[in-house]
């Protein structure tokens, strides 16, 4: 899922500040401590090959974020995609891997536990 700031909903327009909130925005429920990240991607970085091994060959961490910059695609299980851009909140479930479009700067919220499993894996297929 993928929202732009504009799409939104304002909830605090006074002077001097605007709140902007989207409720139900996925479900934590269950998952336990969230880790806090940046992930920076070189334009045309794709980390498919990387998560081979992983079930599904997929990433099976569910994430909330924010792109700073650039523009940046999940590919799900399904086969659908989904493209984010400088601005956009997103959420992605678990089974999906990602394309960066162009150099891009995200913030993303994710589970502790299942993202670090991930990120163990990778770190593992890069170091070979």
């Amino acid at each position: 899922m993928r929202i732009a700031k504009e799409d939104v909903p304002v909830r605090i327009d006074a002077p001097g500040a605007i709140a902007r909130q989207k409720t139900d925005f996925g479900d934590v429920t269950g998952y336990g401590k969230m880790g806090a990240e940046y992930f920076s991607f070189g334009a045309g970085t794709d980390i498919t090959e990387l998560l081979h091994g992983l079930e599904n060959d997929s990433c099976q961490s569910p994430h909330w974020g924010y792109v700073v910059s650039g523009e940046i695609t999940a590919i799900y299980t399904d086969g659908e995609e989904e493209t984010s851009r400088s601005g956009d909140l997103f959420y992605w479930p678990p089974g999906h891997s990602v394309r960066a479009e162009a150099d891009t700067d995200i913030v993303m919220f994710s589970p502790e536990h299942e993202h670090g499993e991930v990120i163990d894996h990778i770190r593992r297929q890069v170091s070979g």
